[in-house]
């Protein structure tokens, strides 16, 4: 389904009953279908749009980025480290949460101040109990809160991709309407943050709660990339993705499916496959084979664009995290974590852990290295 040309991801040609206003537009989740960027495109649509953005992520850029994402994850290990003997500490919000924001911040030129509305929105736009009432609110604050960050970089533009993509807009908006501007940065800021919070955040519980896989990767017998791609097939950040929609009439297996149809693709469960992964595929094994055998960045026209970047940040993360506290442990039981109120994203409410005493950050320049970068223009006209 996912390479199959006759299946699409745009509601407005290929589902005729939101086309057909079946199904409302107060639909609470309608923003995951209404929006118009390369995630819901089909065809010739999704090719103009991915082109514009995919450079944005290639090898070089991504590695280019590296020295900025380790001296950000050595700052937050600092703040960390001084907090090591206050007790327990909730992992995915300290450090699992601020490290892509920050990252994402700074890609894409973010000004500081919208950072914990941005952050906010997103928890609200991945919430699939979510009321009708705080959908619509949420999306309301989305937009507008695009709006303003889109005027603000078109009046202060900078060295980033945000304001890159407004140039595209700007100089022939023929390649990509304000519609689809907005929309596209809605995607990368969204899917790019939501995903890598989770990544980060199941990893970290996982080994935590599997001693002895922690164990394999600290004398050597598995990397973190292992543990990383055993987590993403195991518990995939993205548990399911909505919606596609059936161009004409297939057979998926021995399941018939009618032309208009929406269809939810379950990556969770693909990673899960034991005929894939053996009988024990829902056991974290950081040797397993089949690891990297995964549908966690998607796969086909639709591959993540941003999966090496999420890669780098968590390897990153973690052989900083677990270095910085040998002694780090969860505060519950694992299987006490509660899970994300959400069917699409998939990871933790919180994830609360003993910090243990901090190791030495070492003699790399960046370690300890306090503060940031200065506020970006934008942030200053965006306070006055």
């Amino acid at each position: 389904m996912l390479t199959d040309e006759r299946v699409s991801k745009d509601a407005y040609r290929h589902w005729p009953a939101f086309r057909q206003g079946r199904v409302a537009r107060s639909w609470p989740l309608a923003i995951w279908v209404s929006v118009r960027n390369m995630v819901t495109a089909y065809g010739e649509d999704h090719t103009r749009l991915r082109r514009l953005v995919a450079s944005a992520f290639t090898a070089r850029r991504v590695e280019l980025l590296r020295g900025r994402v380790e001296e950000i994850c050595a700052e937050l290990l600092e703040e960390l480290a001084g907090r090591a003997g206050e007790g327990v500490v909730d992992v995915r919000r300290e450090f699992a949460c601020v490290l892509p924001m920050r990252v994402l911040t700074e890609l894409f030129g973010i000004p500081v101040v919208y950072r914990e509305r941005l952050r906010r929105i997103i928890l609200g736009f991945f919430d699939t109990s979510v009321s009708l009432a705080g959908a619509q609110s949420n999306a309301a604050d989305l937009y507008q809160m695009m709006d303003d960050l889109v005027a603000c970089k078109r009046r202060v533009p900078g060295d980033d991709l945000t304001s890159a993509l407004i140039a595209v807009r700007d100089e022939d908006g023929s390649r990509l309407s304000e519609r689809e501007l907005v929309d596209n940065l809605i995607l990368l800021y969204t899917a790019g943050y939501e995903t890598t919070v989770n990544l980060l955040d199941n990893t970290i519980a996982l080994l935590l709660g599997h001693r002895d896989q922690l164990e394999l990767v600290r004398s050597g017998a598995a990397g973190f990339d292992d543990a990383v791609e055993e987590a993403l097939r195991l518990e995939a950040p993205g548990a399911n993705g909505i919606l596609r929609y059936a161009v004409a009439d297939l057979e998926v297996g021995h399941v018939a499916v009618s032309a208009g149809d929406p269809l939810v693709i379950s990556f969770a469960g693909a990673g899960r496959d034991p005929e894939v992964h053996g009988p024990d595929a829902d056991r974290y094994d950081v040797t397993r084979a089949t690891r990297r055998a995964h549908l966690s960045f998607g796969h086909g026209t639709h591959y993540c664009i941003g999966a090496p970047l999420a890669r780098m940040e968590a390897q990153i993360a973690l052989s900083g995290l677990f270095a910085r506290f040998p002694q780090l442990r969860l505060a519950v039981d694992y299987e006490e974590l509660r899970p994300l109120q959400s069917f699409i994203s998939n990871g933790h409410r919180e994830l609360p852990v003993l910090l243990g005493p901090a190791a030495d950050a070492g003699t790399d320049p960046r370690q300890g290295r306090a503060g940031g970068r200065p506020a970006a223009p934008c942030a200053r006209a965006a306070t006055a």
